[in-house]
This record gives structure tokens, C-alpha cells and sequence, in this order.
């Protein structure tokens, strides 16, 4: 629910104007669902739908969020595969780049190289160097000189462009000029795909109010929701972009980021399993 928006305007580079639009027609596509898997879970369970939905977006969000590059951004996908760039730097001056409210300054070389390159929607690999040698980016095998900007590079971008890597703006990446130009294949396709992800959040949230409110009884009802719910989607909701794109970063792979939400997913499952009881015949007038 949370990544979807920010993996399209800041992994993808789908303008802002398209990637709401192409999000609001997944919502608007999949909101009826809320009703059905809600009305769902009063007849077989809340466990079973909220469950399932964890689950199925586990094991699927690698492979559905690669189709969305292929259809969204077929150039990115390209170079993706086939352009090599290197950050060889020496280990002891490379640090994390997590920065979950945007007040942290990188100033070692090694990391604003990987920021930019991360920022950039580059693929890369970091190569331990000698200790003390100074950082160089290496682009299929060619030495591109590193001027420590950190907030741009224009030889970096110059050599990873003509290595493949599309340009802001270029034709292929998708984009709706009104908010009905959803018949291409390239804009419906998108969207069926976000479908898919929304189908998965209503799995999730159809049932789970009433999960919430059978759980707990009535002298501690609003207390037991509210606040272990509101940290979850706030903290760990809130901070997703920041953690993923810190991921992202470390890794040079744009897709890393989303063990974030898998690991999660798994671990609502497991829990939800061994320890949170089925609450569909409780009868909260009596609690």
C-alpha cells in the first residue's frame, strides 16, 4: 500500500501527475473489495482472509513489482540488466545511509556516491579498494571521475545514459496525458498490476476492524486498537519509504527495498498464526 506510490516516482521516475492517477484508478478498481472480503470473513473467518492476504503479497510482491518496471519503465529494466557500474571504495569509509527523517548529511565520498547513484535509479555493486584509495565509479569497465556532488553529477549521469540508462522524461516510461487515458495496454497494464496489490490491502483491512474490536474487551477496547495499530501504520508504515530507499542504497538494487514490507508480511503471518486467536463468534456485547 505504502511502496507502490513511491516505487513508481522515485524508483521508476513516473512523473507525479501519472503515478497518482495510475495509483487513484487501482483504488477506485479495487475499493469494492474491502466489502467483499469483509463480508467474506463473517462467514469462514477473519484469520484465514487477513492470513492469506500476508502471505500471497510475500511471496508475489518480488515478481509483481518487476512486471511493473517491465511495463512501466521498459528502458530502466533494460540497462538494469545489462549495464555494470561499480563503487570501489575502501570498506572503512563507506557507512549505512539510513536517514528516516531526511536531517542526516553524507559526507564520506563512498556515500554519496551510492546515494546519487541510488537516487538515480542506477544499479550498482560496491567493490572493497585498497585502504585510504579514494572512491571511483566504474561504469562497464570504464573509470568515471567522481566529483563528490550530492546532488549531482553530470559525468555519472552522462556515462550511465549513454550506457543505457534512460533519461528523465524519455518516451518509454508511461505516462497519462488526461485522467481517462487508461485504454493503452502500457496504462492498463499498470494499473492491473497496482490492482493486484490493492486486492492484497483489502484482503488485509475488509476484515480487520472487526478483527480489532472482537480482540480486545470493552474496558480496554479503545486503548488495545488504537495505539498498537496507529504505530504500526505510522512508524513502521511512515518510515517505509526512508528504510526501503536506505536498503535500496546499500544494496545498489532497486527491488531490495521490498523485503521492507516482506518481512513484515511474514511476520504478521507467523504471528497471526501461533498466537492470535479466530474472533468471527465473539460476541463483543458481553466483553
Amino acid at each position: 500500500q505504502f511502496y507502490a506510490l513511491f516505487f513508481l516516482q522515485s524508483i521508476l521516475k513516473v512523473d507525479g501527475y501519472t503515478a497518482n492517477l495510475l495509483i487513484a484508478w487501482s483504488l477506485l478498481l479495487g475499493t469494492g473489495f474491502f466489502l467483499v472480503w469483509g463480508a467474506l470473513s463473517d462467514k469462514i473467518g477473519r484469520k484465514p482472509i487477513i492470513l492469506a492476504g500476508c502471505l500471497i503479497g510475500a511471496l508475489t510482491l518480488f515478481p509483481i513489482f518487476k512486471m511493473i518496471t517491465t511495463n512501466a519503465n521498459p528502458a530502466l529494466e533494460k540497462a538494469y540488466e545489462t549495464v555494470k557500474v561499480q563503487v570501489v571504495a575502501d570498506p572503512a569509509s563507506c557507512g549505512d545511509l539510513f536517514n528516516p527523517v531526511g536531517t542526516r548529511v553524507f559526507s564520506a565520498p563512498c556515500d554519496t556516491a551510492r546515494a546519487f547513484l541510488a537516487q538515480s535509479s542506477v544499479k550498482y555493486s560496491t567493490v572493497p579498494g585498497p585502504a585510504g584509495s579514494p572512491v571511483k565509479v566504474v561504469v562497464n569497465d570504464k573509470d568515471v571521475p567522481y566529483t563528490d556532488a550530492k546532488t549531482s553529477n553530470p559525468a555519472i549521469t552522462a556515462a550511465v545514459q549513454a550506457a543505457g540508462y534512460p533519461k528523465a522524461g524519455d518516451a518509454g516510461v508511461v505516462k497519462m496525458s488526461h485522467p481517462f487515458d487508461v485504454f493503452r495496454p502500457q496504462v492498463a497494464s499498470v494499473i492491473g498490476l497496482l490492482f493486484i496489490l490493492v486486492l492484497y490491502v483489502t484482503m488485509v483491512y475488509g476484515p480487520i476492524a472487526a478483527m480489532l474490536v472482537e480482540l480486545f474487551p470493552t474496558r480496554i477496547r479503545y486503548t488495545s486498537m488504537s495505539l498498537p495499530y496507529h504505530i504500526g501504520n505510522g512508524w513502521f508504515g511512515g518510515l517505509l519509504p526512508a528504510t526501503a530507499f536506505a536498503i535500496t542504497a546499500s544494496t545498489g538494487d532497486i527491488y531490495s527495498g521490498l523485503w521492507y514490507p516482506v518481512i513484515f508480511a511474514a511476520i504478521t503471518v507467523v504471528v497471526g498464526a501461533l498466537f492470535i486467536p479466530e474472533t468471527k463468534d465473539v460476541d463483543i456485547s458481553k466483553t
